[in-house]
């Protein structure tokens, strides 16, 4: 299915960019996309079997995934500059390889301790990777045709996230942890090759962005009005989606499913956002942006209500199906206005977004654990959906208010 999808992102790109280089390096990109997107989620299946080995509660597991996100998010504040002034692809390349050897170091450690600190240095160099592929394509592909390219790049992350849960919960049941971070960083040096194999010629490299300091290239992405809108409800969503680590958990608890078959169901959420992939051209079209947000918070609290409430299996299936739908129909409308918060410091916009992102996820990971553990799973991710719907329906809401047709700042309605 990922390969499928990867060659039906090279026939819909080949017409947008010249040549079949910067095409492949999109391909390339993607295969990075989905290594990151599954060391993000590898350990969330892996926190019962955590807890087992070193004996500790499912908070103090916990870390390793909240760990790898505070990475990821702080150390978007450095990569974004880093991109605009060095060239972002040949940063994303170096990073990708750097992501092999931390993943050789989780797979070796001996204590949870070292497991927290090789997961810290995994989630800082995976943080180069999504948001400055986007940043990349940004400025490579012109806005009209950006959402969709974009969202077939994402289909490397949404399939990372299905491959993170998979290999997580074939590890606690089946395997020792440390085999899952050997084929992580396996894969990440087949992505690094490829990008090098695949770098785009010189006629087709991104322009470099030499002026300014850090600082100014933030404080100018920030005195935009919208990008703080944009970038606040990013954070909210961040610290909403630490409760999907605790699926897996969850469906393992109260519906009493070996930690594979609960990995696997919950993993169907990026099922949910590759069905998104497929027919997004057709959605904007019909629901515009906010339509977009605004369907995809109801679906999101109508997914997680369902998993909290019900004890039916194949009701959880369809609701992780369905909450995936509705997460990538609500985050890539954010995700392509943030492409356009400050287009002459794209590199410091994206990560920026990312940074947020992933510091407002890594809270909502620990906010999880500690209600797990005091009110349990289904309260937790009760509430998650509730406060999911009440942000996706004010942005919205704030989408209207803007209008269907924006100003350069950026906009994904018109198409």
């Amino acid at each position: 299915m990922f390969i499928l999808r990867m060659s039906r992102l090279s026939s819909s790109a080949s017409h947008v960019l010249p040549g079949a280089g910067p095409t492949r390096s999109i391909v390339a990109l993607s295969f990075g996309a989905c290594g990151s997107s599954a060391a993000l989620r590898v350990c969330d299946p892996l926190l019962p079997r955590l807890t087992v080995e070193y004996g500790v509660g499912l908070s103090a597991a916990a870390q390793t995934v909240t760990a790898f996100a505070v990475a990821y998010g702080v150390l978007q504040l450095a990569y974004g500059p880093i991109g605009d002034r060095f060239g972002k692809y040949r940063t994303i390349n170096i990073a990708t390889l750097a992501c092999a050897f931390t993943s050789f170091a989780c797979a070796f450690a001996p204590t949870l301790n070292a497991l927290v600190a090789a997961r810290l240095l995994s989630g800082a160099a995976a943080g180069a990777l999504i948001p400055l592929s986007m940043a990349w394509i940004g400025d490579m592909i012109a806005y009209e045709r950006r959402q969709s390219v974009l969202a077939r790049f994402l289909v490397g992350q949404m399939f990372g996230f299905a491959l993170g849960q998979m290999l997580g919960g074939l590890g606690a049941d089946y395997f020792n942890p440390r085999y899952v971070f050997l084929a992580l960083g396996l894969w990440f040096i087949g992505a690094a090759w490829l990008m090098w194999h695949f770098a785009p010629p010189p006629a087709h490299a991104a322009p470099l962005n030499a002026g300014g300091n850090v600082v100014g290239r933030f404080v100018a992405v920030l005195k935009v009005p919208w990008a703080r809108r944009v970038l606040a409800t990013i954070f909210l969503e961040g610290v909403l989606l630490g409760a999907l680590a605790f699926i897996p958990t969850h469906l393992h608890r109260v519906y009493g499913l070996p930690l594979t078959v609960a990995a696997s169901i919950a993993m169907l959420y990026g099922v949910g956002g590759l069905a998104f992939a497929a027919v997004s051209s057709v959605l904007v079209h019909r629901l515009g942006e906010a339509g977009l947000a605004t369907t995809g918070a109801i679906l999101l609290a109508l997914g997680f209500g369902a998993i909290a409430l019900t004890k039916f299996v194949f009701v959880a299936t369809l609701s992780c199906l369905l909450v995936g739908f509705g997460l990538y129909m609500l985050h890539n409308t954010l995700q392509v206005n943030a492409t356009q918060m400050a287009p002459t410091q794209r590199g410091s916009s994206l990560a920026l977004f990312a940074a947020w992102l992933f510091i407002g996820q890594s809270t909502g990971v620990s906010l999880a654990g500690y209600t797990s553990e005091r009110f349990g799973t289904s309260a937790t991710i009760l509430a998650a959906g509730l406060l999911l719907l009440m942000l996706g329906l004010l942005f919205g809401a704030a989408l209207r208010r803007r209008g269907s047709v924006r100003s350069a700042s950026g906009c994904i309605g018109q198409r």
